[in-house]
C-alpha cells in the first residue's frame, strides 16, 4: 500500500509523530500484558502505560548535585528523537517508508542505538553508584548485541541486493519468507532486538533487585518518562524492522498488526522462559555465538549468490 500523504501530516501525524508515540504505548501495554498471562498473573489495565507517562510528566524533575545539567537534560530528549526519526526509514503500520535513500538502512541501526548511548551516558553523567554501575553494564552489553543484530540486518539486505530499507521491504513482498531461508539471522535478530530493548533475560544493566534503576535511578520527573517513551518507540520500530524483513515484508495495517503482534508475543514468551543473564554471560555467550552465527550466515549467502 503506496499511500502519498502530505509531508507535515506524515512526520507529525501519521505514521510518524503522535502515531508513534501511541503505537508505543499500546505495545508496551500489549508486552507487559502478556508477559504477565504468561507468569500467570492479571497484568496492567489499558490505559496504564498512558497514565505513567502523563504522571510522570506532571512531576517535577530533581537536578542531583554533581551533574552536568545540558547533559542530563539532553540525553532524554535525543534518545527520543532518535526513535522517531528511525521510524521515517521503515515501513511503519504497513505503508511506505516516509524518506529514504540508498544505505538509510545503516542509518536507521545507529539511530536505534542513540537509546542505550544516551542512558549510558546519563548513568555516567551522575555521581550515584547504582547508575554508574548501570552505565558501565548498558555500555558493555551494547557491544555484545549491536555487532550481531547489524549483521542479522545485512542477510535480507544482502538478498535484495540493496541497503535501502523499503527497497528491502518491496523484495521480501516477492519472495519466501526470509525466515525460512534465513533462521539464523532472523533468530539472531530477535535476540539482539531484545538485547537493545534490555528486556529480560538481558535487563542486566537495569537489574532492579541489584542496582535499583540503573542508569536511570537518579531520574524522575520528565526525564524519565522520556527515557521510557523513547524505548516504546523503538519497541514498535523495530519489531516494524524485524518482521519487514523476515515476515515476507508489510503489505497493509493488517499484515502490520499481525506480524508484529506476533512478533511481540514470541518476545513475551521468551522473557518469561528465561531468568536474568549476568553482565559476563551476555557479553561472552552472546558475542562469541551471536556473531559466529550471524557471519556464518552471511558468508553462506555471498557463497551461494
Amino acid at each position: 500500500m503506496n499511500l502519498e500523504l502530505p509531508p507535515l501530516v506524515a512526520l507529525l501525524l501519521f505514521p510518524g509523530g503522535l502515531f508513534l508515540l501511541f503505537g508505543g504505548t499500546v505495545y508496551e501495554w500489549a508486552d507487559r500484558k502478556l508477559v504477565a498471562r504468561f507468569q500467570n498473573r492479571v497484568g496492567p489495565r489499558w490505559f496504564q502505560p498512558a497514565a505513567d507517562v502523563v504522571k510522570l510528566l506532571a512531576k517535577e524533575e530533581i537536578v542531583p548535585d554533581g551533574v552536568n545539567p545540558i547533559l542530563f537534560h539532553g540525553l532524554p530528549v535525543a534518545a527520543l528523537v532518535g526513535s522517531l526519526t528511525a521510524a521515517l526509514y521503515v515501513p511503519v503500520a504497513g505503508l511506505a517508508p516516509s524518506y529514504g535513500f540508498p544505505g538509510d538502512l545503516v542509518v536507521t541501526l545507529y539511530l536505534l542505538s542513540l537509546m542505550t548511548l544516551s542512558m549510558g551516558l546519563a548513568g555516567a553523567n551522575t555521581l550515584d553508584r547504582f547508575a554508574l554501575v548501570g552505565a558501565t553494564r548498558a555500555l558493555t552489553q551494547l557491544f555484545s548485541y549491536e555487532a550481531p543484530f547489524l549483521l542479522a540486518l545485512l542477510g535480507p539486505a544482502i538478498a535484495a541486493d540493496t541497503w535501502r530499507v523499503g527497497q528491502i521491504d518491496l523484495y521480501a513482498r516477492g519472495h519466501w519468507w526470509l525466515v525460512l531461508t534465513q533462521p539464523i539471522g532472523f533468530l539472531v535478530a530477535l535476540v539482539g532486538l531484545m538485547g537493545k530493548l534490555e528486556l529480560p533475560p538481558f535487563d542486566s544493566p537495569e537489574a532492579e533487585t541489584e542496582i535499583v534503576a540503573g542508569p536511570m535511578t537518579e531520574y524522575s520527573g520528565r526525564g524519565w518518562a522520556l527515557f521510557r517513551i523513547g524505548r516504546d518507540v523503538e519497541l514498535f520500530v523495530g519489531l516494524t524492522l524485524v518482521a519487514s524483513f523476515y515476515l515476507g515484508g508489510l503489505a497493509n495495517p493488517v499484515e502490520f498488526v499481525l506480524k508484529t503482534g506476533g512478533l511481540l508475543l514470541v518476545t513475551a514468551a521468551l522473557q518469561s522462559l528465561f531468568c536474568r543473564l549476568r553482565i559476563d554471560q551476555t557479553v561472552g555467550l552472546w558475542w562469541r555465538i551471536g556473531i559466529l552465527v550471524a557471519l556464518a550466515q552471511l558468508f553462506l549467502l555471498v557463497v551461494l549468490r
